[in-house]
């Protein structure tokens, strides 16, 4: 099936650990656009009733076994996706973080390319970061940007779609590890010949639950960062990326 524009049918992919107090209402904003989207919520052995929750207020859930991270629940539900038959996908977190009304907005860049990346810092809201995680997100867009040869500014954000090359391309390649989710995977479906774009948007504060960074946690967060981008540089380049014009 060739790629197209627009995806004539989307998956909006929620991955979710212990989200019971957000998973809800972010699915039931998702489903109210009307805009013909279905929603996979990817239960990662939460301890809680996000499952159960997420059910009942309108999506298909995925429930793994046992906690996997972001990065292992994306690849199921890439891996969901594709058996599917759908030819676009959209991550967007359970946490309320990411405003379901620029869902469409981050899909429009798949007009041009094959991964669209919703950026925070590309002129739209006032969403800010300080200190050693806006040097490390600085240093890292420096390097993809540099590899994806376009202006990326928010290469950490997991506000990203994907057409039908780049989901068969994560399938192949889409890393557990610590910030594989974002930087790895991005890095390695550049290499292998993905097209890149972003396109801006706002973030909303978190609507529950606990945050994933603390202001304590900063320093580490440079420290591994700068590794996980060596560690992506070394990857191999997917072995089953399909060229343009097909999939």
């Amino acid at each position: 099936m060739a790629s197209m524009f627009p995806p004539s049918r989307v998956l909006v992919i929620m991955p979710a650990w212990n989200e019971h107090e957000t998973v809800g209402a972010t699915v039931r904003e998702v489903l109210e656009l009307q805009r013909g989207y279905d929603v996979l919520v990817v239960d990662d052995g939460s301890r809680d009733n996000t499952a159960e929750v997420a059910r009942a207020a309108g999506a298909r859930v995925l429930t793994l076994p046992y906690n996997l991270g972001v990065g292992g629940a994306m690849r199921a539900g890439f891996k969901y996706a594709q058996l599917h038959g759908y030819d676009g996908a959209i991550q967007v977190d359970a946490d309320g973080q990411h405003d379901p009304l620029d869902i469409s907005r981050v899909l429009a860049g798949l007009e041009s390319a094959d991964i669209s990346i919703g950026a925070r810092f590309a002129g739209r809201g006032d969403y800010k970061v300080v200190g050693p995680r806006k040097w490390a997100m600085a240093l890292l867009a420096a390097v993809i940007s540099r590899l994806a040869r376009t202006r990326l500014t928010d290469v950490t954000s997991g506000f990203r779609a994907a057409n039908g090359r780049a989901i068969r391309q994560y399938i192949d390649h889409y890393p557990a590890e610590y910030l594989g989710d974002t930087i790895d995977s991005l890095v390695v479906a550049v290499r292998s010949g993905c097209v890149v774009t972003q396109v801006p948007v706002e973030m909303r504060t978190r609507q529950g639950g606990q945050p994933s960074h603390n202001p304590a946690k900063a320093a580490l967060y440079l420290l591994r960062s700068v590794f996980a981008l060596f560690l992506a540089l070394t990857r191999r380049k997917s072995s089953i990326f399909v060229p343009a014009g097909g999939l």
